[in-house]
């Protein structure tokens, strides 16, 4: 019955948005054919794209100082990639590992967990960053692939202008402008574990002013193996709609409204607990329920050349229904920011933020997983303040800045960065930073009750594993020191390096609170809490070289050692050891695309990632293949081959929510675009 019900809920939506798209007497499309994007510009214009990730105001990429890598709309195409985290493979220094069909675990420059909580992942201006147990839902978030402009991957801290859990990195997906997609593009497809996907786009405009998208696309995944091979039973079904309007009112105001609706169903197999001693396990095959949507509305007003203001306000609701836990979420959002100069040398950017999130779990008695109180409120309020000083015009140039935040977890914090950046020609960049960032407590950290096997035999009888949230838990904090050199060796090769060294303190582990009753049954409870600190140091290499037109390489190298010490006595119980084991020491990608004549395109990727001791999981190498043919402009075949050095292999397991251990499987699929 849950089945049909999402069954008829995905049909709705589809229905739904291709209905809105052909209703209503607008008028004809004049934008048709290919849609712009980065795949036919050279190394030198590569270095030049738009960028607003690190100063809320758009610079050259080449201008920019930190560590930013953009993931274009034409790499997204050449990579094969049908979903958001495939694609964030291709950014140095960020941990992507599959767990099964559907779950992923994402950071950058270590701490990679299933919920990796010092990454903050926004869209389009819309945080996506759960406050439930810190982290993404990866499974969530999606949206037509051929609308996404670019996606900026800022590695290091960005607290000072993004705020909390931006620690370590922040991923800003940025979609196309509705200009920009206009007609009608018809994707699908099909293969051996994307059984069948499809997507229709139309754009059109109310006039000359006013331009408009709406989109819906449906996927269904087939489910994983086991490491002995076979099927893991997790698969993975979603239908989505959305649609985007950009108004100019006029030549200084800028109006965007944009939205999406989801629904969908994933297959998972839990590892449960008897509530009755000796509390026995079992595993439980559950279908989860997800489904949500959101609407943004933002106005940009242009007051000059360097001036500018911006409000943006947006509201997001998700549910997500399993049979160990459920969670209604409900986020409102508001955000204000003004640009201006003072003199000829400093550029002020400062701005204001509220958001206030409720949710509601399962408020029962339920032995896997529970909050309490069952529902819950909290409040965040922002500030922040960065001054960008030209100490010698177009060669030196200071940023100092600040962000203040008071959330209701942890209360009032501080996060101030400076950067030096020097500009000796047209080719060379050199930066410098040194940034305080934090991640702020999560519901889970204050309010979760956690139990897991083993069971422990105690004089009192058979215990629990517990997991215990503490309500004095406080934000982990981060003091991280960069060095980096961006270079243009030709007008056809560039370089991009990166160094950091990064000092920890009061991050998360768990320590022993010994035997508890309350409420019963017998636990051997692990309190979290504020009992780790320690250092990682690092650096990442990216090279980009066009070797002909028609031929161009790509490559990356990563390095990370971390290193984490518990400060407490008794010790952590394991959490030190995991961190340290669960992201690679090495990573490296090598990728190559060809422009063939009869307009062939064939791209490869080989991609190494080192051993992670802490899940178990061997180092391993995979390759990615697509071959693709455009008979004419506006129509294109492709047929991409993933993960084809071996039949089967691990990339990360379950860690705190027992479900089985799967493995990503070599997989084929087709693939068939169409504009007009």
């Amino acid at each position: 019955m849950r089945r049909q019900k999402l069954s008829l809920r995905l049909l709705l939506t589809a229905v739904g948005f291709a209905g809105f798209a052909y209703a209503g007497p607008l008028r004809t499309v004049e934008v048709a054919g290919a849609e712009p994007d980065f795949g036919s510009l050279t190394i030198e214009e590569l270095m030049r794209i738009p960028v607003t990730s690190f100063s809320k105001r758009e610079e050259k990429l080449s201008e920019v100082p930190g560590a930013l890598y953009v993931i274009t709309q034409d790499d997204i195409r050449r990579s094969g990639a049908l979903n958001i985290p495939d694609a964030l493979r291709m950014a140095p220094g960020v941990q992507v590992a599959r767990v099964d069909a559907h779950t992923w675990a994402i950071s950058a420059r270590g701490f990679n967990d299933v919920f990796a909580n010092k990454l903050l992942v926004l869209q389009d201006g819309r945080s996506i960053y759960t406050p439930l147990f810190s982290g993404v839902f990866w499974d969530m978030q999606d949206t037509m692939m051929k609308d996404i402009d670019r996606i900026e991957v800022i590695r290091g801290p960005g607290a000072t202008l993004w705020g909390a859990n931006a620690v370590n990195g922040v991923i800003n997906i940025i979609t196309k402008k509705a200009r920009d997609t206009q007609g009608v593009l018809l994707s699908g497809g099909g293969g051996t574990e994307e059984i069948g996907f499809g997507g229709v786009r139309y754009g059109d405009k109310f006039n000359d002013q006013a331009y408009f998208r709406v989109y819906a696309k449906y996927f269904n995944r087939d489910a994983s193996v086991l490491p002995n091979g076979e099927d893991a039973d997790d698969r993975w079904h979603m239908g989505r709609g959305g649609f985007r309007i950009d108004w100019d009112a006029s030549d200084r105001n800028l109006f965007t409204v944009q939205g999406d609706i989801y629904a969908g169903w994933l297959d998972q197999t839990f590892t449960r607990l008897s509530p009755v001693p000796p509390y026995p396990t079992n595993d439980v095959t559950d279908t989860i329920d997800v489904h949500g949507g959101n609407l943004l509305g933002r106005w940009t007003h242009t007051i000059s050349e360097e001036s500018s203001l911006a409000l943006q306000a947006y509201y997001d609701h998700t549910l997500r229904d399993a049979v160990i836990f459920r969670e209604h979420r409900d986020t409102f959002d508001a955000d204000f920011q003004h640009r201006f100069p003072i003199g000829g040398r400093n550029d002020i950017i400062w701005g204001l933020g509220y958001r206030f999130t409720y949710d509601r779990t399962r408020d029962t008695d339920d032995f896997d997983v529970l909050m309490d109180p069952a529902e819950r409120g909290t409040q965040l309020f922002s500030a922040f303040l960065q001054d960008e000083i030209a100490l010698l015009p177009k060669r030196l140039t200071l940023t100092l800045g600040t962000k203040l935040e008071h959330n209701d977890f942890t209360g009032f914090e501080v996060q101030p960065s400076g950067r030096l950046m020097w500009t000796p020609n047209a080719r060379h960049t050199i930066w410098g930073a040194v940034s305080r960032a934090v991640r702020s407590a999560a519901r889970a950290d204050h309010n979760v009750r956690l139990n897991q096997h083993p069971v422990f035999p105690t004089p009192f009888g058979p215990a629990v594993t517990s997991i215990r949230g503490n309500p004095e838990f406080d934000a982990e904090r981060l003091i991280a020191y960069e060095l980096g050199y961006r270079v243009q060796l030709h007008k056809s090769a560039s370089l991009d390096l990166a160094l950091f060294y990064n000092d920890y303190d009061d991050v998360r582990g768990l320590r022993n609170a010994g035997l508890m009753n309350s409420p019963p049954p017998l636990h051997v409870a692990l309190l979290l809490d504020n009992m780790l600190e320690g250092e990682s140091y690092g650096g990442e290499i990216a090279a980009n070289v066009q070797v002909t037109e028609w031929w161009r390489w790509r490559a990356s190298y990563s390095y990370l050692d971390l290193q984490m010490h518990s400060k407490a006595t008794p010790p952590d119980v394991n959490g030190e050891h995991f961190i340290e084991g669960a992201s690679p020491h090495h990573q490296f990608s090598i990728a190559s695309g060809f422009d063939f004549p009869a307009n062939i395109g064939l791209d490869w990727t080989v991609r190494y990632v080192d051993t992670l001791p802490a899940v178990d999981v061997p180092s391993y190498v995979t390759m990615d293949v697509r071959l693709s043919w455009r008979p004419k402009p506006n129509l294109e075949v492709a047929v991409v081959g993933l993960n084809l050095l071996d039949n089967q292999h691990p990339e990360f397991r379950p860690t705190s929510i027992h479900t089985q251990r799967t493995e990503v499987e070599r997989s084929v699929y087709g693939k068939v675009t169409w504009r007009f």
